[in-house]
């Protein structure tokens, strides 16, 4: 008969075999809550962790947007500021060409004044006199050297004024640019998406760039460009209606110191015509006078030479009768005549002498006169040559009436206009 063979193993009790069951199932059942649990917490993590970061990105690209509007406001305040500063600076710089031109057109005044001056200078002997035409004509020069001083000072101002704009212009315009870029890179940012092909992880993202700035530094330097340049661009319209009103003011000054020059010159050739009318008045009766003179000197003559052969047949006759023999040698009554004759003629012949003598250095005083009449006839004569010169080189400074473009200054107040032939002649002689 056979036997079973038994396999030593270890045998367990069944209460451990219970206990093992048992155990397996509460660690199936705990290990289950604990996975649940987990999923749960993963879930909400999930859920949580994707509306914050749908949230997050929500908020970022407000705060892109609400950036990229606040950057075009300003690019925008900047486009506008650059256009009115570009406008502002070609208005100057015609404003300074302008007082450029003025300032070019004053030498044709100075040399005008400096011709007449030169001119007058031809005068001779007492004509070369400091009168009011002279006085006139220096105050003229003095007057355009003031104005054209003026004026340079008033360029030199504009040119300094568009070195600042120049300046400012550069800054806006880097400003620009910058905020231009700024844009592409936030626009650019705001496109992009999950999607994007040129998203990746860079190496420590959050780091702050060398030379960053504050919001506040930002917004500080903006706003200073701007309110710089609209301070300059209100220096620069300041600086325009004044070189506007230089301008004006030099012109009027110039301008009525011509008239007043010009009315010197007027006068001094009316009070020159009437003394070189009288002076040729003078001349006409002093050679009237002189012929009179030379003819009364004839006359004289003439007497004295008859006088004298009167003289002579007295003498003769008494020389004569001084040969009458013996007692016929009496002191007759004819010879008492003759004695009172010869004594009559010598005090006659004597007086017309003396009367000669008289009337000869009268005609002599008269010729000597008469020279210089004619001297200073010919002095005034030329001395009214040459301010009649004067005059006709003052024309010049007349501007023509068909080639009188009139012109409004910067104020609207004032338009330049050239008078009528006839208003013009009534105020010269005014």
């Amino acid at each position: 008969m056979a036997t079973l063979s038994a396999k030593p193993s270890q045998h367990y009790q069944l209460s451990d075999w219970r206990t093992n069951s048992y155990l397996l199932s509460t660690n199936a059942e705990r290990q289950r809550d604990a996975s649940h649990q987990i999923r749960q917490e993963a879930r909400i993590l999930r859920n949580e962790t994707n509306n914050q970061t749908v949230w997050d990105e929500h908020d970022t690209k407000v705060r892109l947007a609400e950036r990229i509007c606040t950057v075009n406001r300003w690019k925008e305040m900047l486009d506008k500021c650059l256009t009115d500063l570009d406008a502002e600076i070609d208005t100057l710089t015609q404003m300074k060409e302008s007082a450029e031109q003025n300032l070019q057109a004053k030498n044709l005044p100075l040399d005008v004044a400096i011709e007449c001056l030169t001119l007058r200078e031809s005068r001779r002997d007492i004509d070369v006199v400091k009168d009011p035409v002279e006085e006139e004509l220096l105050k003229e020069v003095e007057v355009i050297e003031a104005t054209k001083k003026t004026l340079q000072q008033r360029i030199d101002q504009a040119f300094q004024q568009l070195c600042l704009l120049q300046e400012i212009r550069q800054q806006l315009n880097s400003d620009h640019r910058d905020k231009m870029e700024t844009l592409d890179i936030d626009r650019g940012c705001l496109s992009l998406n999950l999607t994007s092909p040129n998203i990746s992880l860079k190496v420590n993202p959050t780091r702050v760039p060398k030379d960053s700035t504050t919001l506040q530094q930002w917004d500080e330097f903006s706003r200073f460009n701007k309110d710089r340049a609209d301070a300059e661009m209100k220096a620069a319209i300041e600086l325009r209606e004044a070189i506007a009103l230089t301008i004006a003011q030099t012109n009027n000054e110039l301008e009525a110191q011509r008239v007043t020059t010009e009315f010197a010159f007027r006068k001094r050739l009316r009070e020159m015509e009437g003394v070189y009318s009288e002076l040729k008045w003078q001349e006409k009766n002093t050679l009237e006078e002189i012929a009179e003179l030379q003819e009364d000197i004839r006359h004289l003559e003439d007497d004295l030479r008859r006088k004298i052969m009167n003289l002579k047949l007295a003498h003769t006759r008494l020389e004569s009768r001084t040969y009458r023999p013996n007692v016929e040698l009496c002191e007759d009554q004819t010879q008492g005549g003759l004695k009172d004759e010869v004594h009559q003629l010598e005090a006659t012949i004597a007086i017309l002498k003396q009367k000669l003598a008289q009337t000869q250095d009268a005609l002599d005083a008269l010729c000597k006169h008469l020279a210089r009449l004619q001297a200073d006839i010919a002095c005034k004569a030329n001395s009214m040559l040459l301010d009649t010169k004067c005059m006709d080189t003052r024309r010049k400074l007349k501007v023509p009436a068909e080639k009188f473009v009139p012109q409004v200054d910067t104020f609207k107040r004032t338009t330049n206009r050239t008078l009528s032939p006839f208003k013009t002649c009534q105020l010269e002689l005014t």
